[in-house]
């Protein structure tokens, strides 16, 4: 049978009945955003997320009958010359156009080296044992397979579970997806492509068996993770940024101490992240603050002191004669963007 090419849909159907309403799906754009992951047809409703497992289960917003039509893709402008550099910009509504710009002529030289792609996460003893298919489960027949790339609806225990049989092949992905620059891929394989409609079409690198339904862990364990944690002060006051995405603000606990913080934040996917810093001074804790983002959590300390801290934890080194504070003045930038904001003693070392 056919299968239906709407975003979101994806289903086999018989067109002897195909009915109206009877595909929900997609009509928008993907949109991928700064980790976050949504459709531009229903982002208002149904919330962005972070995970591409979750991304790719968000219902569909509209209904209709199904297709076997290619997905419809706005014409790019093809360059003209050779020199002309390909560039992307993202519409109100989360589309992906690409236009060219020209360039100027340069010397030869050396080539700029191509922007970095980031670095496949590793592999996690957790997830493998969340991936292995539940055997002892019962599979509805037309349940897709959940493994990404493989296209196998269930039929029957016989036909895609029990033996060696065709029908039991997977052929998927192992790797996480990626998205860097408006390049789509995996990190298993090489193949790169800008179209979202061909990302879903990238052929498996990995064979093995299909997972129609995940074995649960009864210990419910949970993944501690690692959240980067920057800081930058004033002669008053030290702020921290603890970088961490969709953070639960009802679980989660922020404790202010005079001379410690501690972290304990529940983020999605049964991860969380659990730390106690030990501040280099002694701070108001009553006069401190934190505000919860959605990509972030912000700390204010207000210091019980001007000294000014060399580092944002205590230590037991000797660090030396480092006494310089930053401050941020207009739009928050890098540290090499940052104003220099001196203490009193360091003012009058400083003239």
């Amino acid at each position: 049978m056919p299968r239906c090419t709407h975003k979101g849909c994806g289903k086999e159907f018989d067109p002897a009945d195909n009915t109206e309403e009877i595909c929900v799906y997609h009509p928008g754009a993907p949109i991928f955003h700064e980790g976050l992951k949504s459709w531009s047809c229903c982002n208002t409703v149904n919330k962005p997320v972070l995970d591409f497992d979750e991304f790719m289960a968000i219902p569909g917003c509209t209904r209709g009958v199904h297709t076997e039509d290619a997905p419809k893709v706005e014409p790019k402008e093809t360059p003209s010359t050779p020199n002309k550099s390909l560039t992307m910009r993202e519409t109100s509504d989360g589309k992906e156009v690409y236009t060219t710009r020209s360039v100027l002529s340069r010397p030869q030289g050396p080539t700029e080296p191509a922007a970095a792609v980031p670095a496949a996460p590793p592999a996690s003893d957790k997830k493998a044992e969340a991936d292995e298919d539940d055997s002892d489960a019962v599979v509805p027949p037309g349940t897709a397979c959940k493994r990404a790339g493989c296209k196998v609806t269930f039929v029957s225990n016989e036909e895609n579970r029990n033996g060696d049989g065709p029908g039991t092949k997977c052929v998927y992905h192992p790797g996480a997806p990626l998205f860097h620059e408006g390049s789509k891929g995996y990190f298993c394989c090489k193949r790169r492509v800008l179209e979202f409609d061909e990302f879903l079409k990238i052929e498996g690198c990995a064979e093995g068996r299909h997972l129609f339904v995940p074995k649960s862990r009864g210990d419910h364990a949970e993944e501690v993770v690692n959240c980067r944690i920057d800081h930058y002060q004033t002669p008053s006051t030290v702020y921290v940024t603890v970088f961490a995405k969709q953070v639960n603000k009802e679980r989660s606990t922020i404790k202010i101490g005079e001379n410690e913080i501690h972290f304990d934040l529940y983020l999605p996917g049964s991860k969380r992240f659990t730390r106690s810093v030990q501040l280099f001074g002694p701070v108001d804790s009553s006069a401190s603050s934190f505000t919860v983002f959605g990509t972030k959590i912000e700390v204010k300390l207000k210091k019980l002191d001007g000294r000014s801290w060399t580092v944002l934890e205590k230590t037991d080194r000797d660090l030396g004669p480092v006494s310089f504070t930053f401050g941020v003045k207009g739009r928050t930038g890098t540290v090499g963007a940052k104003e220099f904001v001196l203490d009193e003693q360091n003012s009058r070392n400083h003239t």
